[in-house]
């Protein structure tokens, strides 16, 4: 029986711990396969591509900066990626057609949405930063939820308007002036790579804000952003991005191996170990 081979495509990859999630995985569920870190630059996606439909490779996630520029590559998008036009799974159907799937929106919900109740949405301001490959699956998510207050603001303000051309009841907040309007926001939501290991942080902590607010942050690793503990500091409501990874990588695995792995406190313990290392 041959080994498997799965991956995950991106630059950066040094914060992903895909690999050690979908390993765990494979060895609780008996499958003879391997994950890991495939670093590459954008003109070798074809490649990668190539790999799935001759089965060298048998499915992959794509983290940033190519969760839309996978997109050409591949035979047909379904469901919530045909709706967010944001790729992170892609797998090799029973026609033998290279599919991108979007398992991003489905951790978002389980991880963050479905633990609010109808009260915590309703006719609330929520603001995401930053305008990278996962917003358009947050703010798709949200206005799933007739979420009618969704604002945007980005560093690159053009990276905004395009998000806004898929999403045209969003408002955009020039990067400049988000701070300015955060007193008006009930949520706010870091989609940026702000805070993560390794690489850059926010320039300022958001010092004056509405009470009541809720912080949720993308990023896993670190577990706390410096933006997360200090707002749990200041004792607002935080959610941090682990739960989003664990079930968006749920669903992939699901989508090649047709099995739904366990999340339980045994596979977040070891996803935990690995952040301290």
């Amino acid at each position: 029986m041959i080994e498997k081979q799965f991956g995950i495509i991106g630059n950066p990859l040094s914060h992903s711990l895909s690999p050690t999630l979908h390993n765990f995985w494979f060895r609780k569920n008996n499958l003879k396969a391997n994950y890991s870190l495939i670093k590459i630059k954008n003109n070798q996606i074809k490649n990668i591509i190539d790999k799935i439909r001759s089965k060298e490779l048998y499915g992959i996630n794509i983290t940033i900066p190519y969760k839309q520029d996978v997109i050409p590559y591949v035979d047909l998008i379904v469901n919530d990626a045909m709706e967010t036009s944001s790729v992170n799974t892609i797998y090799l159907n029973n026609e033998n057609r290279v599919v991108g799937e979007n398992t991003d929106v489905y951790g978002f919900e389980k991880s963050f949405i479905n633990k609010l109740e109808e009260k915590d949405l309703d006719n609330k301001n929520i603001l995401v930063l930053g305008a990278g490959g996962v917003t358009p699956s947050l703010i798709y998510a949200l206005i799933k939820k007739k979420i009618k207050k969704v604002f945007i603001s980005n560093i690159t303000l053009q990276k905004a308007e395009n998000i806004k051309k898929k999403f045209p009841s969003i408002e955009i907040i020039e990067w400049e002036n988000f701070s300015q309007k955060i007193e008006e926001m009930d949520f706010i939501i870091n989609a940026t790579s702000l805070g993560m290991k390794s690489g850059p942080d926010f320039e300022n902590l958001i010092q004056e804000f509405k009470p009541g607010l809720i912080y949720y942050d993308a990023i896993y690793n670190p577990l706390e952003t410096k933006m997360l503990k200090h707002f749990k500091e200041k004792n607002v409501k935080t959610f941090n991005g682990l739960e989003m990874f664990l079930f968006q990588g749920q669903k992939s695995f699901s989508l090649w191996n047709k099995i739904t792995p366990t999340i339980d406190e045994e596979v977040k313990e070891k996803i935990i170990l690995d952040l301290k290392r």
